[in-house]
């Protein structure tokens, strides 16, 4: 349940998402895109970091206003920055340039620092990141300025995959560079989970760069697992029940939620009927509803500087049953 005082919900006839750009002076200069949506007096703000193969609308699906994570995130006192991660839309020119993980870092900070002067952030910034994207959000929150940071979701990540991801990823068959074939089917299946005129993500697809796949070639197997335990702010890992790209059964995602020793809070979501898209399927509303209620939970711990009850929650409630 998502606490409401000291802010108003807005209208649901205000404003949606506008599109922004802040180029970033001490990162040569180079632009970020996004969507923001803001109140006058935000509970705190929410900043969101994109998957693979699509851009910030992701955060604000085309035609499914009631799936936006911008929206509701407005609607319910929050100010929410959707960003571009870098590679893609305004900085895709500019790649060659972000082949180091710390200019990556101070990129997307820059632009968080650019986009949201002037306006009040209330009680701090939160970090949400989906799948690719999370890569970018562990180091963000592993930098020194991640102890800034109320806290941290991640959706759609992992250290060890699936067996037929694996395959997929690392198999034989594998050609470096090229998109492998069958992935559509690993984040896109069950096709019930997801409307029909959203299933395949055309209407929120983009083109990235060069930097994805080097940037993750070694992260699950290796720099997930070294900056974990750097994280010191509360964190939520959250995989769908239907997740077929990572690991997803409660040992595995239990052992994931282990490794951020730092953090002074760990919640392991497991979420029921959801598939690798999070914010794109039928779940979508529920599922940011949730993101924001721990962020309420970190903004509250924030206050006297601890959190109470156990360091690490699971939140289990979806069981393995066969696919229907």
């Amino acid at each position: 349940m998502v606490t409401l005082t000291e802010s108003e919900p807005v209208p649901a006839d205000s404003i949606g998402p506008l599109p922004v750009v802040a180029a970033v002076p001490e990162v040569d200069g180079i632009p970020v895109s996004g969507l923001l949506s803001e109140v006058p007096d935000p509970r705190a703000v929410v900043v969101a970091l994109h998957g693979g193969a699509v851009d910030s609308r992701y955060f604000d699906c085309p035609g499914h206003p009631e799936y936006s994570l911008l929206r509701t995130g407005q609607r319910l006192g929050y100010t929410v920055l959707a960003l571009d991660r870098p590679g893609f839309r305004s900085s895709a020119p500019y790649a060659d340039l972000l082949e180091r993980p710390e200019r990556r870092v101070e990129l997307i900070y820059g632009a968080v620092d650019a986009l949201l002067d002037g306006l009040p952030r209330g009680a701090g910034v939160f970090l949400l990141a989906h799948s690719a994207g999370c890569e970018l959000a562990v180091r963000m929150a592993a930098a020194t300025r991640g102890a800034e940071l109320l806290g941290l979701e991640l959706a759609g990540t992992g250290r060890e995959h699936q067996q037929e991801a694996h395959n997929l990823l690392w198999g034989a068959d594998r050609v470096a560079g090229r998109r492998p074939r069958g992935v559509g089917r690993l984040i896109w299946e069950p096709a019930r989970l997801y409307p029909e005129n959203i299933l395949g993500g055309g209407s929120v697809s983009a083109s990235g760069s060069h930097l994805e796949s080097r940037s993750l070639h070694d992260w699950a197997r290796a720099e997930f697992l070294g900056l974990a335990p750097d994280i010191p702010v509360p964190v939520r890992y959250s995989l769908g029940e239907y997740e077929r790209v990572w690991r997803n059964d409660p040992a595995e995602m239990g052992a994931v939620g282990s490794l951020f020793t730092g953090s002074p809070r760990v919640v392991v979501n497991r979420i029921p009927d959801t598939g690798h898209n999070v914010s794109l399927g039928r779940t979508a509303p529920a599922y940011h509803l949730d993101v924001l209620a721990f962020t309420e939970e970190c903004i509250i711990a924030r206050r006297p500087g601890e959190f109470s009850g156990p360091t690490l929650r699971f939140d289990g409630g979806a069981t393995a049953r066969p696919e229907r």
